[in-house]
């Protein structure tokens, strides 16, 4: 359960996002509103990578009082990532590992099912946009998130990799109940991700539109 108290992000002076009390319980969520309408922001504020005015608190574990068991919790995806080009994806993911507590092997799945493991093993600096973005998407799998948010996860990658990110959001949803936010212009297929609800940005404030 993922709530809002008070929320407030401001750019030089000028407001950005405004939540006065919001609930949302486990799901998946879709998040549109048009460019500029404070989407990522709203995912990054989430993640606790921008500051903010008020509070969040997911399964009553707050962002600001309780930092560091809160992002063990939560984890996200860039939509244009940027990494070190002198690790090694296999480095990343270790690192990743490391802070997140994650199960020995638990990327084997991950790798392997998205064809990764030709590349996994060079250096970041040697990847193509689609490879940066796999290995992004495999990140934000990693540990034992409770509440994974994708900002524009379904650019850059191509079908069978669309097919496979959807196949690894249905599978922890409906196994582990991990609960999604994915920020997308392009429409989220009902028919492959089910039980989707749809949030809207707009007007600095954030909106319960209903299911996908």
């Amino acid at each position: 359960m993922l709530h809002f108290t008070n929320f407030n992000k401001f750019y030089s002076n000028f407001p950005t996002l405004k939540i006065s009390d919001l609930t949302l319980d486990k799901g998946i969520y879709w998040v549109k509103g048009v460019n500029g309408s404070g989407k990522s922001t709203l995912l990054k504020s989430i993640a606790g990578i921008l500051s903010f005015d008020g509070e969040i608190t997911l399964n009553n574990i707050s962002i600001k009082k309780q930092a560091t068991a809160y992002r063990k919790l939560v984890n996200f995806a860039e939509a244009e990532p940027l990494f070190p080009e002198f690790l090694t994806g296999t480095e990343m993911l270790a690192l990743f590992a490391a802070a997140k507590g994650a199960p020995k092997g638990q990327e084997v799945y991950f790798i392997e099912s998205m064809n990764m493991q030709s590349y996994i093993n060079r250096p970041i600096g040697t990847y193509s946009s689609g490879m940066l973005k796999k290995l992004s998407l495999l990140l934000a799998f990693i540990g034992h998130p409770q509440l994974i948010l994708l900002d524009e996860p379904l650019i850059t990658i191509d079908t069978d990799a669309l097919m496979v990110l959807y196949k690894w959001i249905n599978k922890l949803n409906a196994e582990d109940g991990v609960s999604f936010m994915l920020s997308s212009h392009q429409i989220l297929d009902a028919e492959i991700i089910g039980n989707t609800s749809l949030l809207e940005v707009e007007n600095q404030s954030l909106k319960i539109l209903g299911k996908n």
